[in-house]
């Protein structure tokens, strides 16, 4: 430094540069976040309703087929539910 403040001057204005190029950057992927919320939002969805749904389809044809004294159904609807619950859990998890 001269005594100018010149290289003080510089090093300000690097700062609010950087700064202004991250508060423009946030901005401009704050869309593709929201989106890609909404996104996993589905994915997870989808990951708990399907084997949900199948493990539901499965009990009923268990219980027209194979009755017991116990509910297929209900047995395998629950059972589907932990499937797609672990499914969605591991999907977040590597999202992360």
């Amino acid at each position: 430094m001269d005594g100018s403040g010149k290289d003080d001057g510089d090093i300000f204005h690097r700062l609010i540069s950087e700064k202004e190029n991250r508060k423009l950057k946030a901005l401009s992927e704050k869309k593709r976040a929201e989106w890609f919320g909404l996104g996993m939002f589905g994915m997870v969805g989808w990951s708990v309703t399907v084997p949900t749904f199948l493990g539901t389809i499965g009990g009923l044809w268990l219980d027209k087929h194979y009755p017991q004294s116990f509910s297929w159904t209900l047995t395998c609807l629950i059972s589907g539910l932990a499937v797609g619950c672990l499914i969605a859990w591991n999907w977040v998890n590597k999202q992360d």
